[in-house]
């Protein structure tokens, strides 16, 4: 169905009391003005766009049987953030594809860098009897992979702490989950800009005197901390 997904979130935007929609792994090329567009247009559909990518280098790409490049991505990436402000975007990638040479994981590095992402996953090529790769020639030792998606996590660290870091003194409506597991003394929590299980975690050490937050209820936040991928917040 043409512009399927715009037409199904539609619907589910009108369904009364829904609080948040959000949808995960959404292929490139099905990121359709139209999808943009529904996504701005709803309050109770996440700002939110989970895409993976799998790899910048075109070359890497094609290989994986896949189009695209570093350039279209970023141009795609701007078109997201253009019409979709505040836009929380999420991507993961594959390092050390058969074949993929320091010239591509450099482009992919690059292409990191340049792209900003709010979060992202990195993860090393394996082995998968009966999959498209697996009798791929030129392949990668485990420890060299490794080092390729541990340089690659560096780089977005960086770029995580800095994107959350912009984040301290805003406001944003927070779904309590509960008593955080990192300690007993802090609230756990999360945003829209925030998927279960796979996002960082908003920590809450604060809320109004008198009036102790209850978990699966939303209350107003205000971000006061941020590390490389979590965030502090108290309940106003």
């Amino acid at each position: 169905m043409k512009d399927g997904l715009a037409l199904l979130l539609e619907k589910l935007a009108a369904v009364e009391g829904l609080r948040w929609v959000r949808f995960l792994y959404a292929y490139p090329n099905k990121i359709t003005g139209r999808l943009l567009e529904t996504i701005a247009a709803h309050d109770n559909i996440c700002s939110y766009v989970d895409v993976p990518l799998q790899h910048a280098s075109a070359s890497v790409l094609k290989r994986m049987k896949r189009g695209g490049g570093a350039d279209l991505f970023l141009r795609s990436i701007e078109k997201m953030r253009h019409v979709i402000p505040g836009v929380t975007l999420r991507t993961s990638f594959i390092v050390g594809f058969p074949g993929e040479t320091e010239k591509e994981f450099h482009e992919l590095s690059e292409f990191v860098k340049a792209a900003e992402f709010d979060w992202m996953g990195a993860f090393g090529y394996s082995d998968q009897q009966g999959a498209g790769a697996f009798d791929q020639e030129k392949k990668l030792s485990t420890r060299e992979i490794e080092r390729r998606r541990k340089s690659l996590m560096a780089i977005q660290k960086k770029v995580s702490r800095a994107r959350k870091k912009a984040l301290v003194g805003k406001e944003f409506d927070l779904l309590l989950m509960g008593t955080s597991e990192e300690s007993d003394l802090l609230l756990e929590g999360r945003t829209a800009m925030h998927a279960p299980e796979i996002d960082g975690k908003v920590f809450v050490n604060d809320y109004p005197e008198g009036a102790p937050p209850n978990e699966g209820e939303f209350y107003r936040c205000r971000i006061t901390e941020a590390h490389d991928y979590d965030l502090v917040a108290a309940i106003i």
